[in-house]
Parts: C-alpha cells; structure tokens; sequence
C-alpha cells in the first residue's frame, strides 16, 4: 500500500510540474520472461492455438483473439467487445501487443501478469462464459490433438490443467512485441526519421507533460515489479465538458476491485505504442478519433486547452509509435474427428 499511494504523490506531483525531463527509451525487441514459465517454440505454438481457439468459450464462439485481434491493433476496435451470446462488456478490450512488459493487467489492474490475466476471461459470464475453470480444462482434454501438444510441452501425465493453458497462452503474448517505430529509430540516433511536424509533436508532448504518465520504453509507465500497478486518477482535474459528454464518472476503476475509497477513478496507465491503430478510446472508448482522445486528455490530466495545431502535432508524434507488428498466421486446430464439443 505505501509504494502504491507514493506512485500516486509522484504521479500528481509531475502532473503539476510538466516540464520535469522524461528519458523516454526505445522498446526492447524482447519481453520479460517469469521463472516459472520459460519460453519455448512448443510452448509458444500450443499458446497461440488456444488464443485463437474459439471452443476456449462455453458456446464455441468466442476465442481471445476475437475481442484482441492480432491481425489488427491487438484489440477489437469496438467500444466495448462482444462475448457470447453478444453480451457487451463495460470497458474497451485493450491492445495486447507489447501487453507483456505491463506490470499489471486489464484497466483496473487485477490481474498481476498475464497468466493470472488469461484466467479471467474464461469464466466471464460476459466474455467467454464458462461456468468454472475445471470446465474448460475438460472440454480441453477431449480433444486429442491437444494431449498430444500438452505432452511435449509439460511432459507426459495429468498436464492438461488451467495453469498450464494459462502458462501457453501468456507465453505466446510475450511474443507479440512491436519493436522498430519511427520513434525508436529518431530515439537511437536517426534524426532523418522524424518529419518536422513529428519532432514537434514530440516536443509538445514533452512540454504540455503527457511523459508525467506515459514514460518508460511501452509509454506506460515506468517498469515496476510484477504485480506492482502505475495508476493514474482519471480525471484528475474535475469539471471539465468531457465527464458528462464521455460519461468520464460513471465507472469507478480500480475501486471496483479494492473498495477503497482512494482507489475511485482510477486507472492503469495505458500504452501509447501502437495508439494509432486502436480506436476508439478511453476506458469506456468514448472518444472516436486520436484527436479527440488527445484534446481530452489534456484537459482532464493536465487542465490544458491545445489548440488544433497543436492536436495535430501531437497525433502526429503518436503516430510514429506504430512499430513492426510480427505477422502472424492462423494456426491448425486440432480436430474433434467424428464428434462435436456439446455444450
């Protein structure tokens, strides 16, 4: 509690000193791997085919590809996703891509890692709506393909189990990294890969205090222990036209898991890397364009009112965060031969 409520004071103090110098640093072309879940090329593989496994879900509808699209921006582009039976979430599905160099998952911060992050969705009543873990671990373990790929994977034995579904698929996250922007290419020392018109979006970020929060190579904040949060308040500063227009108060964040007063509003700083490529925006993804999700961060983080030319400098920088995204092909499914998967 006292590191969380000091990220908190710092956090507000940079806020109110945005010319305070920000190192911002290129994205590692490799993510941090836990010591109990090493990577391996079976491992990644029997990752990727249940992410994109759609039987994952109650109804055989819904894999996590479905609401973090890997063939798009790592999300679903909706403001808020769909799961089965077309029930509607709350919050705006975040990206995935570069996900693994976040400290905590989901906007709330739940979940400490993306092991513990896979858990949740399956037993969702509004995303994949399995009525408990134990559920899907059987439905799993029916088909044979499956064994065959748990087998080299874990060993021979009783290994199909949710930790090790889990473990696969947070091993084939920790694949999804978008290295080689433009901006980690100026930040190397390329200063022909910025346009005029980016370097002074850059600067304007720098200036108007966007790095306050969004510092460190994923522009979410600063690297921290697993399981340890950067959280913002969100809005910091009240009353502006945005909290009724974008309904900025309805959901209370992080208190929504702790219940602590203190935790009202707020929020898990986000990525910027790749921003161009996710809306619509906010938690709720009310704001429909990077313009507007730039304007309205501004005024409700940093009390400032910028003018449209600085709106497109500043999208334009944002724009330079789009990196390589690692083409990514379907994998096989293995197949139930001469039967179905009921309900």
């Amino acid at each position: 509690m006292k590191s969380k409520f000091f990220l908190i004071l710092v956090s507000s103090l940079l806020i109110s000193f945005p010319l305070v110098s920000h190192t911002q640093e290129a994205l590692p072309k490799k993510a941090p791997v836990p010591k109990d879940n090493p990577l391996s090329a079976e491992k990644i593989l029997l990752g990727k085919t249940l992410y994109f496994d759609p039987r994952l879900s109650h109804d055989g509808t819904i894999s996590c590809n479905s609401c973090h699209n890997v063939m798009l921006g790592g999300d679903d582009n909706r403001a808020f996703s769909a799961g089965v039976g077309g029930k509607l979430g709350g919050r705006s599905s975040p990206t995935v891509w570069n996900a693994a160099f976040l400290s905590v998952q989901f906007w709330d911060g739940r979940a400490a890692s993306l092991e513990e992050q896979a858990e949740g969705p399956l037993v969702n009543p509004v995303e994949m709506a399995n009525p408990n873990h134990q559920f899907v671990v059987d439905r799993i373990a029916k088909i044979p393909g499956y064994k065959k790929m748990f087998d080299k994977v874990f060993g021979a034995g009783n290994n199909i189990t949710i930790k090790n579904v889990t473990k696969s698929i947070a091993a084939y996250e920790r694949t999804l990294i978008t290295p080689n922007s433009k901006f980690d290419k100026y930040i190397k020392g390329n200063k022909k890969a910025y346009s005029e018109e980016e370097v002074k979006g850059f600067e304007l970020v720098k200036s108007t205090g966007c790095f306050s929060c969004h510092s460190g190579p994923n522009f979410a904040g600063p690297m921290l222990p697993p399981g340890t949060g950067f959280y913002m308040k969100f809005p910091t500063f009240p009353g502006s036209e945005y909290e009724k227009k974008y309904d900025l108060l309805k959901d209370l964040g992080r208190f929504e898991v702790t219940k602590k007063e203190e935790d009202k509003h707020m929020w898990r700083v986000p990525t910027l890397r790749n921003i161009a490529l996710t809306a619509p925006y906010l938690h709720n993804g009310s704001a429909a364009t990077l313009d507007e999700a730039v304007r309205v961060m501004a005024k409700t983080q940093l009390n400032k009112d910028l003018t449209d030319m600085e709106v497109k400098s500043i999208v334009a920088f944002l724009k330079t965060l789009t990196g390589e995204l690692p083409i990514q092909t379907l994998p096989l499914l293995p197949a139930t031969e001469g039967t179905f998967l009921t309900q």
